[in-house]
């Protein structure tokens, strides 16, 4: 660089950030070999912030949008031409970082991990993932740029965004474990844990320098392990609900399920004996559950309670319990009684 070009340099009155990038929280402005002259204009922008460093040591924190005046000890033209033996080199170095202030929204999160934790209710261990976005911004700018920005020339959002993750994540686990939901009621009370875990990990976040402005869970998925156990819970509660609504018990059904599929066996040695007695086996279960676990004899039910009989076996027919053919047979055994 000429001398000419030198001065030109140093007669530069005016300091911004004229190429931010929302990519980089922090950022360096270095011009003229990091020479700021004595009187120069500092422009900060909506939505920006200033720290101007002098000879090492942080002088001002810039946080509202303005032009403010620098003072510093490099008079232009005399520091070009007193230096001119010393490469143009000043020791009256400056340094002046610009910074976002503004909200870095929708930061997408995701757990790296299964979140692993005793299902309240079913008393199972659950694994899942889970994901989302937040936002956040700083606060403390000065506490922050202190302790981690250092002597960066740039300090890259994704950055930080890893480093505040990291700490909500880790308390992932306990929030999923305190709340108290089962499996099934985590995803409509994604909104209740989310406002739980931005609360737990406020405190962390403060020791950053960071606000977290906004936090969500958008989705939730269980491991193979867990679906597994789900499955089966609700394939017993659907059964359940089935002999309910075909009016006996539980135990009742299993059993009749299991006369059945033995009837339908034509090999084996089980297959043998029990095709040959499977429909008395099922007229009496029927008889039974009909009959409130005792059979009575023949004509001696009343009108009324054959016709109650019917009914349970109509819905017998109707779950899918009993096939046309046996509940033809067990209809024509009750009309027969009257």
């Amino acid at each position: 660089m000429g001398l000419w070009d030198r001065m030109k340099g140093q007669l530069r009155s005016v300091i911004e950030w004229e190429d931010a990038s929302h990519l980089n929280l922090f950022e360096l402005w270095s011009e003229n070999g990091d020479e700021i002259k004595n009187a120069s204009k500092l422009i900060v922008k909506p939505g920006q912030g200033a720290v101007f460093l002098y000879e090492g040591k942080i002088e001002a924190i810039h946080l509202d949008e303005g032009t403010f005046d620098l003072e510093t000890s490099n008079i232009p033209i005399w520091t070009t031409i007193s230096k001119f033996m010393q490469a143009f080199e000043s020791e009256h170095k400056v340094g002046i970082y610009f910074f976002w202030k503004t909200q870095f929204a929708n930061q997408k999160w995701g757990t790296s991990s299964p979140i692993k934790y005793q299902d309240p209710v079913y008393n199972f261990p659950v694994q899942l993932r889970a994901h989302g976005n937040f936002s956040f911004r700083i606060a403390k700018p000065e506490y922050f740029f202190v302790n981690f920005v250092g002597s960066q020339n740039i300090y890259p959002v994704d950055q930080v965004r890893v480093m505040i993750m990291e700490r909500f994540v880790q308390q992932l686990t306990d929030v999923f474990a305190e709340a108290g939901f089962s499996y099934a009621d985590i995803d409509k009370n994604r909104v209740e844990l989310a406002e739980s875990l931005s609360g737990s990990v406020a405190p962390d976040l403060e020791k950053l320098g960071f606000e977290m402005t906004d936090f969500r869970i958008e989705g939730t998925s269980f491991d193979q392990d867990t679906m597994e156990r789900i499955n089966r819970i609700a394939d017993l509660t659907a059964e359940a609900a089935a002999a309910k609504a075909a009016g006996v018990g539980y135990a009742q059904l299993q059993q009749l399920e299991a006369l059945r599929d033995a009837a339908k066996n034509e090999g084996g040695a089980a297959g043998a004996g029990v095709g040959i007695g499977a429909g008395i086996g099922l007229g009496q279960a029927f008889a039974g559950s009909m009959a409130g676990g005792s059979q009575q004899p023949a004509g001696a039910a009343s009108g009324g309670d054959q016709m109650a009989r019917l009914k349970k076996v109509k819905e017998l027919l109707e779950a899918g319990l009993i096939s046309q053919e046996e509940f033809d047979k067990k209809k024509s055994e009750i009309l027969s009684e009257i």
